[in-house]
């Protein structure tokens, strides 16, 4: 199997004045292709910084960070910037949507940033509206849709750029529990199929009970790496 993310000896520390907090301690992680995996664990403990260092989003104090087989750690702030368009999709809690543009026109900016071709931007961005079951809601702004069609929105610009890998923090943390779920199962038949990527940030038992595979992290430290079998997940 492919692997998609490789960390190795993933440390960092953020200063507070004169004292040095650290916030991962010596993480070492693989997620390969085709996983639906979270990372769990409490406020602090490190999860969403580690999510966003194999973002490219931060960068390590010390350690080494393998996206689809590019070391991310040497790039500069403009090619670290051109490989999260063309490797990572981001969903974030709070949707993160261009309010003046329609959830068509979300999904083709970031595909107009990759330069893709006017006629195959729309073309990509209603194809991938339809398959997180937004067709006929494509002219509507974000205003005009509801919270679990606003993350729907943000889970097909994600897709729009086919990465190597989805990048979720907290993606359920601002919806009801109807919109959650439908969520969840949404991403969980992206995964099964058309392959998918996906590593979710989250203190959800929902997602968690949902998942292929959950890594817990506690005081910056993988404490529980735990993959299922096809059948327990169900």
């Amino acid at each position: 199997m492919k692997t998609i993310v490789s960390c190795r000896g993933i440390e960092k520390v953020y200063k507070q004045g004169a004292v040095a907090v650290p916030a991962l301690r010596g993480v070492d992680l693989d997620i390969e292709a085709g996983e639906f995996a979270t990372l769990a664990g409490p406020s602090g403990s490190g999860k969403t910084t580690l999510l966003n260092i194999i973002g490219g989003l931060d960068r390590p104090t010390k350690g080494e960070v393998v996206i689809d087989g590019q070391p991310i750690q040497r790039l500069g702030k403009n090619r670290l910037a051109e490989l999260r368009l063309h490797k990572i999709g981001f969903v974030f809690q709070s949707f993160n949507l261009v309010p003046v543009f329609s959830a068509m026109e979300n999904v083709e900016f970031i595909l107009q940033l990759l330069h893709t071709p006017r006629v195959e931007a729309r073309e990509r961005a209603s194809q991938v509206l339809s398959e997180v079951g937004l067709a006929g809601l494509e002219n509507r702004r974000p205003s005009r849709l509801s919270g679990g069609q606003q993350q729907r929105v943000a889970v097909a610009r994600a897709l729009g750029p086919k990465p190597a890998i989805v990048l979720a923090d907290e993606p359920t943390g601002s919806l009801d529990s109807k919109s959650a779920d439908d969520l969840i199962t949404l991403m969980e038949n992206l995964n099964a199929s058309s392959g998918i990527t996906f590593l979710i940030a989250t203190h959800d038992p929902r997602v968690m009970s949902r998942a292929h595979r959950n890594i817990v992290v506690s005081d910056g430290r993988i404490v529980v790496d735990e993959r299922r079998t096809t059948a327990n997940a169900a």
